[in-house]
């Protein structure tokens, strides 16, 4: 009988080093001071010492993936930029405990590994990691044959960062009266994708898919696959000019409904007033595609506002003014009010924009 070796079993590792001679540039371009070591080590070596001049260091670590949003890029062939949507759901989670993200390990599992493809999607992950200010010192590649077809992946991403804890942002700060801003999203960002693919994209052919515009005319295959955008410079350069954010809530599966609640204490709720932010055309389309009701869009999707931000109502014109100037669309999107059960979780009630009846 003929010997057997790994790559007939559909494993290449010879294509594997390939892989990891591609992604070396794009993985240093977003080292900062404090990684140890280089790409190839058995384990990321990240320095501490940037912590030592903190009251009480606390990190904070967030998970997450991309989701069925990579079924799109598979069928559009649009591998480069799905990683930042990786980094973005990682890095955007942690900013809004104040934390700035240090690290970024990723995971990614294949069919068969190609090494320019997963160089595309390596150097998306890097640029989110460049755009969120963290070092990608580590990560795996993982060939599934016979699990994954051939040209299937999916993508899991880790994020470590650290804030002062006297410095946290968090419920514990919200009080009556804050005003909730609203940070425009890039478009859909990367929830909602199975409802997405099922009421819109599986209705379009490929040439409509790959050819046709919105009525912006923006493409509609680049409104879907638009990265999500990254808060974390914008958040931060506020915190570092001591403007009194009082907490944050980042937009994503859930909508603004039971994601807002998170950032409130007991007895408070947020007052949102509907139409007070833009909506943008691609969301618009598929919202009107889905056929669902107000309520459940706005539970379902960002419906435009990729972050909310608490803060405190003397700071408004500042802190509104250093979004504006990291790039940002921001809205004035409700307010803080007392809950009619001062016991109750804090909740999100939504109003019409007179202001005169609940939406």
């Amino acid at each position: 009988m003929a010997g057997m070796d790994y790559r007939d079993a559909g494993v290449d590792i010879d294509e594997g080093a390939r892989a990891v001679d591609a992604i070396r540039d794009a993985v240093r371009s977003t080292y900062t001071p404090e990684v140890i070591g280089d790409i190839g080590g058995f384990g990321g070596l990240f320095s501490a010492a940037a912590f030592k001049d903190m009251q009480d260091p606390v990190l904070v670590s967030g998970t997450d993936g991309v989701g069925t949003k990579l079924e799109l890029a598979r069928r559009l062939g649009k591998h480069d930029s799905i990683g930042i949507d990786l980094v973005a759901m990682c890095a955007n989670d942690i900013v809004v405990s104040g934390a700035r993200p240090l690290f970024f390990l990723d995971y990614m599992a294949v069919g068969k590994l190609e090494a320019d493809f997963a160089a595309k999607v390596i150097e998306g992950i890097s640029e989110g990691c460049r755009q969120a200010g963290c070092a990608l010192i580590g990560g795996e590649m993982a060939e599934h044959p016979g699990v994954m077809e051939s040209d299937a992946y999916d993508l899991s991403g880790f994020c470590v960062g650290v804030v002062d804890r006297p410095k946290m942002l968090g419920p514990q700060r919200v009080k009556a009266g804050d005003i909730v801003l609203g940070l425009a999203s890039s478009g859909l960002h990367s929830n909602g994708y199975s409802l997405v693919r099922k009421a819109y994209t599986d209705t379009l052919s490929d040439r409509d898919l790959d050819e046709c515009r919105l009525s912006d005319g923006v493409m509609i295959k680049d409104a879907l696959l638009e990265p999500t955008r990254i808060y974390v410079r914008s958040i931060l350069n506020a915190l570092e000019a001591e403007l009194p954010i009082r907490a944050c809530a980042h937009i994503t599966g859930g909508g603004i409904t039971e994601n807002l609640n998170r950032a409130l204490p007991r007895g408070l709720d947020a007052l949102v007033t509907l139409a007070s932010w833009e909506v943008p055309q691609i969301i618009q389309e598929v919202a009107q595609a889905t056929k669902l009701d107000i309520q459940e869009l706005l539970r379902t999707f960002n419906m435009g506002i990729g972050m909310a931000v608490i803060c405190a109502p003397e700071a408004l014109a500042d802190i509104t003014k250093s979004l504006l100037e990291s790039g940002n669309k921001v809205f004035r999107i409700g307010e803080i009010v007392a809950a009619e059960d001062a016991e109750a979780p804090g909740k999100v009630i939504y109003q019409s924009k007179s202001g005169s009846e609940p939406a």
